[in-house]
């Protein structure tokens, strides 16, 4: 179960990881955008506007892909809570053994 999480949890990071990326790069772009707004040249514009659409459309991905993401964490949790409930002293075990570990790391410092 331990493996099954951790795998979960770093896709759950990759997953973050990608979409703070496209943040940045829709941004970026959007700042491009801006700062050749005053060009009146016809390929500028024209690479502007399918600029603009791409955009749009990666916008439009990153939303899906956030509410995804959100979707899964939730189903983890709730995946979590439902083992959780079914299993108590299995979860009290582990969590024991997680606090004891965690203490001799500490202690060792």
């Amino acid at each position: 179960m331990s493996n099954l999480s951790d795998m979960a949890d770093s896709a759950v990071e990759a997953k973050e990881e990608l979409v703070a990326n496209l943040r940045r790069v829709i941004s970026d772009a959007e700042d491009l955008l801006a700062a050749t707004a005053g060009d009146s040249d016809s390929r500028i514009a024209e690479l502007r506007a399918r600029a603009k659409q791409n955009l749009a459309v990666a916008r439009e991905k990153l939303a899906d892909a956030d509410a995804a993401l959100r979707a899964g964490a939730r189903r983890a949790m709730n995946v979590t809570d439902d083992y959780v409930h079914e299993n108590p002293w299995s979860s009290i075990g582990a969590a024991a053994a997680v606090g004891m570990l965690i203490g001799v790391l500490l202690g060792r410092r």
